[in-house]
């Protein structure tokens, strides 16, 4: 066995299906998948697909699907594929169950000392570990700007839920000009020597200075200090040629398809007077009737029309001013 298919090997032992999810609200088993749910949002893993041909994958992708719409509060779900799995039609199947393949990253994989180097910062700017509920919003704020999200406030709940469970997850940050500029995050694997970092993600004009690298860094020191002697990290090619210059490596590709349910409108009345509600996330728990069918219709006509002339405003602002924050990195 060679040593990229040893990695392989730790990886697929160690960090699938019960290291993915040990942070999640609930689990639930669905043949060889695991479907996890985290508040907002529903995530689903698996060691292997059972041998499954196509029709029974096609059938596992639908169950899923069926599994997260008849929970309340899920707004989105990421089915996470690996290149080397033995999967035939799965693309096809979640492609037409209404998933969007997000780009393929780089499964890197390399000792933790490589990456526990002193690294020099810009003047002005510093590193941190943050727990405080307004940094952690600060944080997901300036994450989702860089990634295009609009799941802020979903993700910040999620990361102050899993830092009141004490699961030992780490949050890091680079702030200057009192701005947070960079933040990742760390997530040692209980019972492994492995620890993953996460979430890296940059303001434009701060890349290409060391302040990546400098948080990685950061991150890696911890990990050693945790007793982990191995990093993981799924990396775009933005950050995958930083960790290969510390000696990780790629040992697969990992692509996130990602769904999400449809906005259901609801308008209703409180005890002080009108109030207008969008509820994200929603599932529908009966059938619809002929006119609320119609109504229901008409909302997301309506909804859609807005989606379509923010995204046409967003983009002329872009155009515009290219000093804007835009998606640079991401672990």
């Amino acid at each position: 066995m060679s040593p990229t298919q040893h990695l392989l090997a730790a990886y697929d032992n160690q960090l699938r299906t019960d290291a993915e999810t040990a942070s999640a609200a609930n689990v639930r088993r669905l043949g060889p998948l695991y479907l996890a749910s985290y508040p907002g949002r529903g995530f689903i893993t698996y060691k292997d697909l059972g041998g499954a041909d196509s029709a029974g994958i096609s059938h596992l992708v639908a169950d899923a699907v069926s599994h997260f719409r008849a929970m309340q509060g899920i707004a989105n779900v990421e089915w996470k594929t690996r290149a080397h799995d033995h999967a035939p039609g799965l693309h096809d199947a979640l492609v037409a169950a209404g998933f969007v393949p997000s780009e393929p990253e780089s499964i890197m994989i390399g000792e933790a000392r490589l990456l526990a180097v002193d690294e020099r910062l810009p003047t002005g700017v510093t590193l941190r570990q943050i727990t405080r509920d307004d940094d952690i919003r600060k944080m997901t704020a300036m994450q989702a700007a860089v990634f295009g999200d609009d799941e802020s406030e979903a993700m910040a709940q999620s990361l102050i839920s899993r830092l009141a469970n004490n699961d030992g997850m780490e949050l890091w940050v680079a702030e200057a000009e009192g701005q947070i500029i960079s933040a990742g995050r760390l997530d040692p694997v209980e019972g492994t020597e492995f620890a993953g970092i996460w979430g890296g993600s940059t303001l434009a004009r701060w890349r290409g200075q060391g302040v990546y690298r400098a948080l990685t860094s950061a991150r890696a020191k911890s990990a050693l200090a945790l007793g982990k002697k191995w990093i993981h990290s799924d990396s775009t090619e933005f950050s995958r040629p930083i960790l290969e210059r510390s000696g990780l490596q790629k040992v697969s590709e990992t692509t996130r398809y990602l769904f999400r349910f449809n906005l259901k409108t609801a308008v209703g009345r409180t005890q002080v007077g009108l109030n207008w509600r969008v509820q994200l996330g929603e599932t529908r728990q009966r059938p619809l009737g002929r006119n609320e069918e119609q109504r229901r219709c008409a909302w997301q006509d309506g909804l859609n029309w807005v989606r379509s002339v923010v995204t046409q405003w967003v983009s002329q602002l872009e155009a515009k001013n290219m000093s804007k924050i835009k998606c640079l990195q991401r672990v």
